[in-house]
Order: C-alpha cells, then structure tokens, then sequence
C-alpha cells in the first residue's frame, strides 16, 4: 500500500493515513490508523461517516492496525437519510454488489480478501474482519481465509429480504458455508454477529439460518428494539456499533461494541500467529 496523502486538516478523517490498494480488478483508497494486529472495517450504507470513522479510532485505541477501505459514498460526510438512499440505489446497480444473490457473495470480497491477506504478510499473525449493513456478510466470505480469526457480522442485511428465503439467506456459496463450518467445528473459530431485534433489513430469521448453518461457534447478539423495551431503542435502529450506538456504560449497544473489542482481543492478541497457507 502506498502512501498517497494524508486526509486534509478540515476532513473528520484528518488522523487517518489514506492509501489505494488494488487487488482483483479493483481497486479503492484504504484509510488506516493505529498499531498491532490488523482488522479490516468494511463500512455500512452511505460510507465511512463519522460515527464509522468513530467507530474505527475506537478499534485503533485497543491495539490493532485499522484498515477501512472507501467503497462507495464520500469519506468523512455525515449521514442523512437522502445520501442513505443515494448510495443504496448506487450499490443496488453496481457489478461489485450483488445484492440479491442468495447462494453466492459479492464480487467485491475478492478485493476484500487480498487486502486481507496483503495485511496478514505485512504485519504477521491473524487478522480481524468486522462487516457493516449491506457489507454485513463479507466477514463471512473473509473468514474462508486461515489468517482471519475474528469475523464479526454487524447486522448483516444481503441480501436483501425480499422473500422469505432471500431473508433467509446468508450471501455465501453452500460450499464456502460448508468450508466455514469447517474451519468452525476444527479450528474452533467463532463468528459474531450483532442486530436489533425489530430491524427489517437483517431480520430473525438471518440470524435463525446463521445458527443452524455455522451451529454452536455462531455468537449471536441480539438487542431489542421492539416497542416499550426497557431502553428506549426505536424500532428503526440498525446501526448496532456505529449510529445507534449509545456509549454509556450498561447500554445494551455500548456491551455489544465492549463484546466485538473483546473477541478482537481474545482471537487477535492472545493467538498465535496464523498460518499463510490458503485454504
């Protein structure tokens, strides 16, 4: 990865390095930050906003080497629900994001896995992979690789539901779900994954087919947002560690984002290092 320049001093990125990184025909800036083990940050819908890049100084401050690449919107700009649909019609037509298929991932994954393995050979050890909203899922396709120890599926939302079985759906080839299981039943890897429980785009029953497919190495986290729960969560909530957080200690999203910064220690910093051979 070269380095290109560093974000402008009146960007919310300013503190971030900012590279190009192509693999697989593709190829897009990577905003970094930090020391130690690598974990990738694949943005939710619109982009990296500031509560994602919040979101990644926060995964920097426990140690590990923040690698977030910019794979659509604008870097730095806040959300609105206008620039939420701006991008979501954008990433619904373009060939990178297949965002209906059921039985196969995105081709923009293969991108994701050699920025993966190019962090793995530059830094040594495992890597960690946390997928956000429409990227949800690609920490699966991340995790066929050896190096990555830490997949974390925050509300997962391909694809999208728009029959019961594309709500029960995964975004994952059979056999690459066989290949995990895998890996999951002899290795012991574990997958994480976080949603609300009245969220329309990553529904119940996604998480249901999430645990009969991986089975007991599938760690679920599931916060309620259904009406009067004790909190205060609306029901549109979605964004479990990024705009819907409330970092307050005892808030049930504040323990869910404590929960990913916990498995990221545990299979990054205590392990040892991973074996570069492909899978």
């Amino acid at each position: 990865m070269s380095l290109l320049h560093p974000v402008r001093d009146d960007d919310s990125l300013a503190d971030f390095s900012v590279s190009e990184f192509t693999h697989a025909g593709y190829t897009y800036p990577v905003f970094r930050q930090g020391e130690g083990p690598a974990v990738l940050i694949v943005h939710e819908v619109p982009g990296i906003t500031p509560e994602v890049a919040r979101f990644a100084r926060r995964v920097a401050a426990e140690g590990f080497t923040v690698l977030m690449p910019s794979l659509f919107g604008t870097p730095g700009r806040h959300f609105s629900p206008g620039y939420v649909a701006q991008q979501m019609a954008m990433a619904c037509v373009r060939k990178e994001f297949a965002v209906l298929a059921a039985h196969r991932t995105s081709p923009v994954t293969d991108f994701l896995r050699g920025l993966s393995r190019a962090a793995h050979e530059e830094l040594g050890g495992a890597v960690g992979a946390i997928g956000m909203c429409l990227t949800g899922n690609f920490a699966l396709a991340l995790a066929l690789d050896p190096w990555v120890k830490a997949p974390v599926l925050s509300q997962p939302s391909l694809p999208l539901g728009l029959t019961p079985g594309l709500r029960r759906a995964v975004h994952l080839a059979p056999a690459d779900v066989a290949r995990l299981r895998q890996r999951m039943d002899e290795e012991q890897l574990k997958v994480l994954g976080l949603r609300f429980t009245a969220d329309a785009l990553c529904g119940g029953s996604r998480f249901r087919a999430l645990r009969e497919r991986l089975g007991p190495g599938f760690e679920g986290i599931e916060i309620s947002s259904r009406p009067g729960n004790p909190h205060g969560i609306a029901p549109v909530a979605h964004s479990v560690v990024t705009t819907d957080l409330v970092d307050e200690a005892g808030h049930p999203t504040r323990q869910a984002l404590d929960r990913v910064l916990g498995f990221f220690r545990e299979a990054l910093q205590e392990a040892p290092a991973a074996s570069g051979a492909g899978v």
